[in-house]
Formats: C-alpha cells, sequence, structure tokens
C-alpha cells in the first residue's frame, strides 16, 4: 500500500468524523444555543429561527462539500479523477461555497449595520474574505483539472 492510497484511506476517515460533526452542529448545537439565547435575551427571540435556518444552511453547504471531496477521493483512488465525472463534484463544491458565501456576506452586512463594537464585524469581514478567496481558488482549480483533463486525453490519444 502506497503513501498514496493511505493518505487517502487517512482522509477519508477525518471526512467522516468531519461529517458526524457537521450533523451534530446542524440539529443540536446551533438550534439548542439559539433557542438557550432568545430564552436568555426574550427581546432577541425573533432572531431563534432565522439563525438557525442560516446556520443550518450554512453547515449543509459544507456537508456538500465535505460529500464531493469524499467523491473526488474515490475518483483518485480508482484513477479517474481526470474524467468529466470529477467536474460535477468540483461545481458541486463551488456552488456550496457561493451559496455559504452569500449568506455569510449578507450576514457580515446585517450585523456591520447593527454593530456598536468593531471585533464581530472584523471577525466576519475576515472570514468573507477567506471564503472569497478559498472559492476563487477552486474556480482556478476546476480551470487545472479541465487542462489536465485534456491533456490527459491527447496523451492517450497519441498513445
Amino acid at each position: 500500500m502506497n503513501i498514496e492510497h493511505r493518505s487517502v484511506i487517512l482522509l477519508k476517515a477525518v471526512m467522516a468524523a468531519l461529517f458526524l460533526v457537521l450533523l451534530v452542529f446542524q440539529f443540536l448545537s446551533f438550534p439548542g444555543q439559539f433557542a438557550y439565547n432568545s430564552q436568555q435575551h426574550p427581546d432577541q427571540a425573533y432572531l431563534q429561527w432565522p439563525l438557525t435556518f442560516l446556520a443550518g444552511f450554512c453547515i449543509l453547504c459544507a456537508q456538500v462539500i465535505v460529500v464531493s471531496i469524499w467523491r473526488l477521493l474515490s475518483l483518485v483512488q480508482s484513477d479517474r479523477i481526470f474524467s468529466n465525472e470529477a467536474f460535477k463534484w468540483v461545481s458541486a463544491i463551488i456552488w456550496a461555497i457561493a451559496g455559504g458565501w452569500t449568506v455569510l456576506v449578507s450576514f457580515t452586512a446585517w450585523v456591520l449595520s447593527q454593530a456598536d463594537d468593531p471585533g464581530m464585524p472584523m471577525i466576519l469581514i475576515f472570514l468573507s474574505l477567506a471564503v472569497t478567496v478559498v472559492g476563487l481558488l477552486m474556480v482556478v482549480m476546476r480551470a487545472l483539472l479541465r487542462q489536465a483533463t485534456l491533456l490527459r486525453s491527447d496523451l492517450e490519444g497519441v498513445i
């Protein structure tokens, strides 16, 4: 068993653990936290369900990314990463990042309009920029995958 195969197996195990943690966050941690906050601060109870929905949506985007990476790792294992099948999984990652980015930027704008302290807005601006960079990197990686797939098919045609 070579190092690449072991790395893929280890990465899949970590991705499975990450998916389980995301499920706990999605269905227990965030809904419970927002319910608790609405009990402690009744004047802000109206935020419970919108925040629960937005957090659940962002976690769903992260779950789509985890599943897509899992599928891409399976393609690596079967030496089919340079196939058309890989494009749909990379596109799913890009769309999930775009969805999460949209919610994050909208939430950041809302927090900026309400904030009286610069701490949280600065953290959210940093996260928005980081997600932007990751999304744009994925677009570039998809273009590189497309070029590598074309080069591989050209090479196979020559051989």
